[in-house]
């Protein structure tokens, strides 16, 4: 039996939310030290991350090792004008935050903050599943399919990297027409790699 899309969400949305937030903080160091094997961590400059939420990967130790390392970290917030997109903010330690419509923290918006997605070196992105071809399932807004779309099958512009716990790997995903898979997932024990 097939799962449904929103069926295969409930479950792994369980999954990862049942994490102790031991095994939380552990996965969160392991991801860096994954991210430090990275071949495009060393030319990055400009790394769009997010603020964890419902049980995802812990980005915090990520977003202050990037700053350590002298990285520029910038955060999604939803688009107020252009419905279903994203914008990227600048974040540092002290950016004022907000709750956005999804409960979700993001930076307060402030235009002198924002950097266009084709200067992004790095686009990483949450997901709720993945299957072993790189296809991610996400919460179901499409915004990081829209965000990401101009940028597939090109050389050009932000190259995506799913993030997520080695619990939401799946065997296979419903894929749908808008579904933009990942070139790259990283968890806490391995790097997917489909480049």
């Amino acid at each position: 039996m097939t799962l449904s899309r929103q069926d295969l969400r409930k479950i792994i949305r369980q999954k990862r939310n049942s994490l102790s937030s031991d095994v939380q903080y552990l996965a969160g160091l392991d991801l860096v030290t994954q991210f430090k094997q990275l071949a495009e961590i060393t030319s990055a400059q400009h790394i769009a991350l997010y603020i964890t939420a419902d049980g995802e990967i812990d980005t915090k130790p990520l977003i202050e090792w990037l700053w350590q390392q002298g990285k520029e970290v910038y955060l999604p917030v939803i688009h107020p004008f252009s419905h279903g997109h994203l914008l990227f903010l600048r974040y540092a330690s002290n950016t004022p935050m907000v709750l956005n419509q999804y409960a979700i923290a993001e930076p307060k918006l402030d235009q002198t903050q924002i950097i266009p997605v084709a200067q992004l070196d790095l686009i990483c992105t949450p997901l709720v599943a993945f299957d072993a071809n790189g296809h991610r399932l996400g919460m179901g807004g499409g915004y990081y399919d829209r965000t990401l779309e101009p940028w597939f099958d090109s050389k050009q512009g932000p190259k995506a990297i799913g993030l997520a716990h080695d619990c939401q790997q799946v065997d296979s995903l419903p894929i749908e027409s808008w579904d933009v898979p990942l070139p790259k997932i990283v968890t806490p024990s391995q790097i997917w790699d489909w480049e």
